[in-house]
Order: C-alpha cells, then sequence, then structure tokens
C-alpha cells in the first residue's frame, strides 16, 4: 500500500483528518514525536535537541557544532527505516523529509485561512481572539523556518511541495478524508520496484549522512542503486584532502558501492567548511557578552581562528535571550553593560542555567567585585586587558570541569 506524507499549519483540522485516515484505511500513523523516539532509542540522541532541530532555528553555535544537521540525519534514519514498511500516515514536519523519488508517497498540505484557524485555536484551547492569533503566529514562524532550512524559500504552503493541497476552511473533514482517500488508490501511487529502490535509496544515503555527521561533517548525500554523492556546500581550504576523507568514511557504510564528491552552489558563497572535531578539548559553544562592540567582534575571531566555537551579544538582554533558546557552554561576561548588568546576568545564568561555565572578564575591577563573582558562582574572574592565552587556558579550564562533571573525561 502507498504512504500518505501530512502536513499541516496549527487549527487545520490535521488530527481529525488523520485519525479518520488511519481507522478508514488501516495505516499506521507515524508522528514526529514517534520517530524521535525510535531514534532516541535506536541511535541514543537526545530526544529535546531532535525535537528542536525540526521545530525551532538553528542555534547560534550550529556552524560550529552541525547540532541541526546531526540531529536531522539521526531523524532522516529513522524515517528511512520506517518507509521499508508501506500503509503509513507519516504526519508534521518529518514528511518534508521524504524524498521526491519515492513516488508512492503522497504529500498532502492542510491550509485553512486565518479567520478559520483564529476561531477553532478558540473553541478548543479557550484562547481569546488575540491569544489565538499570537499563537498561530508563532506556530507558522517554525514552519516558516523549516522550509526555508529544506528548500531556501519561506512558504511553507507552497503548492509546489505538495500533490494536493486542501483548504480546510471551505471542505469539510469527511470530504477532504474522501478525497485524500480516492487518490491514495490512484495506481499512479502504487507501489513498483522502482519506488521501493528509491526507498532503499534513501536508507543508504540517510545512514551514510549520519556516519558522516557523527565524524563531525556537514554535507549533502543522496544514493542511487549504490552509488553515494555527497555535495559539499561550503569553502574549503584543502577540497581534495576534505574528498579523500569523505570518500573513506562513505566508502565504509554497507551497500555502498561507489562514491563521488561534488560542490554545490553554497561553495562559492564565503562560508568556510568547518568539520566539527569531537576529540578536541576545546568548548564549541562559547557567548561573548560585551557591549565594546569591536573588542569582542575580534575577539572572537581570534578564538574562531584557534578552534573555539564562539558567538557574541552586546547587552545582558540578548545574552538571556540567547541562552534560553540553546546554552552556551562557556560564557565570557562583561560587568558593566547598558540595561541589565554583567553581575545581575551572572546571577540568573547560576540560577536558571547550571550547567554553564561564567567566565567574568571586565575593566572595572576590583578584589571586592571578584570576591562577589566568585561568590555568585564564576568558575574565573580577569581583567581587560587579557593574555588570550590566559583566557583560552581559562576557557579550557571551564571545558574540563564540563566534561568531568558530565562524565566524558
Amino acid at each position: 500500500m502507498s504512504v500518505i506524507a501530512l502536513f499541516s499549519g496549527s487549527h487545520c483540522e490535521a488530527d481529525e483528518v488523520a485519525r479518520r485516515l488511519v481507522e478508514r484505511l488501516g495505516y499506521e500513523l507515524v508522528e514526529d514525536s514517534h520517530l524521535v523516539e525510535e531514534a532516541r532509542a535506536r541511535f541514543e540522541a537526545d530526544a529535546g535537541r531532535l525535537m528542536r532541530a525540526m521545530t525551532s532555528k538553528a542555534s547560534v553555535f550550529n556552524k560550529f557544532t552541525h547540532e541541526k544537521e546531526r540531529s536531522l540525519a539521526t531523524i532522516k534514519a529513522a524515517l528511512a527505516g520506517k518507509l521499508r514498511q508501506d500503509a503509513l500516515l507519516v504526519r508534521g514536519y518529518a514528511a518534508h523529509l521524504i524524498p521526491r523519488e519515492i513516488s508512492h508517497v503522497l504529500k498532502i498540505c492542510l491550509i485553512a485561512d486565518m479567520k478559520h484557524r483564529v476561531r477553532r485555536a478558540m473553541e478548543a484551547e479557550g484562547l481569546s481572539e488575540k491569544e489565538a492569533q499570537k499563537q498561530i503566529h508563532r506556530d507558522d514562524e517554525s514552519l516558516v523556518l523549516w522550509v526555508e532550512h529544506l528548500f531556501s524559500q519561506k512558504d511553507p504552503w507552497a503548492p509546489q511541495l505538495y500533490d494536493m493541497v486542501i483548504p480546510m476552511d471551505k471542505t469539510p473533514v469527511a470530504d477532504g478524508v474522501a478525497l485524500i482517500e480516492e487518490n491514495i488508490r490512484r495506481d499512479i501511487l502504487r507501489v513498483t520496484p522502482e519506488s521501493e529502490s528509491a526507498v532503499e535509496d534513501f536508507v543508504l544515503a540517510a545512514h551514510v549522512e549520519l556516519k558522516l555527521a557523527g565524524a563531525g561533517h556537514c554535507v549533502q548525500v543522496s544514493a542511487r542503486n549504490g552509488g553515494v554523492t555527497i555535495t559539499i556546500n561550503r569553502q574549503v581550504l584543502m577540497l581534495s584532502s576534505l574528498e579523500a576523507e569523505l570518500k573513506r568514511i562513505a566508502g565504509a557504510v554497507p551497500g555502498v558501492q561507489s562514491v563521488e564528491t561534488k560542490v554545490g552552489p553554497g561553495y562559492y558563497k564565503t562560508d568556510i567548511y568547518r568539520k566539527y572535531d569531537f576529540d578536541l578539548p576545546l568548548p564549541s559553544k562559547v557567548l561573548l557578552v560585551d557591549d565594546e562592540r569591536e573588542f569582542v567582534q575580534t575577539l572572537s575571531e581570534r578564538l574562531q581562528m584557534r578552534d573555539y566555537g564562539s558567538a557574541v551579544a552586546y547587552d545582558g538582554e540578548e545574552a538571556l535571550s540567547i541562552l534560553a533558546e540553546e546554552e552556551p557552554e562557556v560564557m565570557v561576561l562583561d560587568l558593566k553593560m547598558p540595561g541589565i548588568d554583567g553581575l545581575e546576568v551572572l546571577r540568573r545564568v547560576r540560577r536558571e542555567h547550571p550547567n554553564v561555565e561564567v567566565i567574568v572578564l571586565t575593566g572595572h575591577g576590583s578584589r571586592e567585585v571578584e570576591r562577589e563573582c566568585l561568590e555568585l558562582g564564576a568558575c574565573a574572574y580577569l581583567e581587560k586587558p587579557v593574555d588570550m592565552e590566559t583566557l583560552t587556558a581559562r576557557m579550557r579550564d571551564a571545558y574540563r570541569k564540563i566534561r568531568d562533571r558530565d562524565g566524558k573525561a
């Protein structure tokens, strides 16, 4: 039997449509949460990170850690394994991960106008009209980020992404279900040897991508009949060396018969390819917080040249906003800043994000301030101007403390 891939905005009747289809067709429902749980169990991945990879924007540290790409590779591997079965209804963000080459998949989008969605949200969750609008806009922002990441476009409802787009504000649920049921039975969506082969290609590509991601590489992978193509989308200083390493790793994956590499359009942009080295005893997520823009930007560049992954916040409020989305491993914190000052940031970090190690780096210090910072939980206190070797040594000490605490040493 064929597969249904169902994507929708919030409050577009997707719950009821999916329930009725599963009941009428005898399909297995595969939701994002199911894939996350399977990926967690099979690959010992963090479930929260897997779900955030689909539903949230990439963190400011992602260009150093490739965490989003590594998480999506894990989800793809779980999804690819499921697609070896038929009679599935894949619902949610993961519906967009199924390649077009698998021709027995019917891709459906359920949409509705804002007025309909707001009314449904108010009825279902007891929200005010303003609250419902705010919630739906927030939900849609997440969908926009998702399709932008996958397809480099910002319209999650774009017709070219689907086989069917059903307006649920104009279509009763029963009629929508009947329309999908009618189409899923069409001969063009029958499982064929060719579509089964496309599933195996997806399985192989997913496992190669997962293997490469596990070695710290961020590349695109496709497969056809045992042949694997790896696309490099960032500039590389030593391309031939990288290609040789990618071929070596991919070639060791069972089922791979040949490997070729090529550069994609992103290769000609200014981004430099970075392999994430899991064995380096250096933090890959360092947040520098300082309102002296030229100083902190230069510091960030110097750290990156030394293989430290660093991002910048220019005041306390921005720093706390970043922490709410993604915790750094180490924070280098100035004290005297407009708005929320460094001491208040330090207090809140130690209270709300106790796993983050904080190094205070200030140009306005004293013995009393140093004592207060250390009592509040800073792991080190340094004064400007600071020697780069001294700062990086304190950062390595902080990272060693984290690894010892997590049992990774």
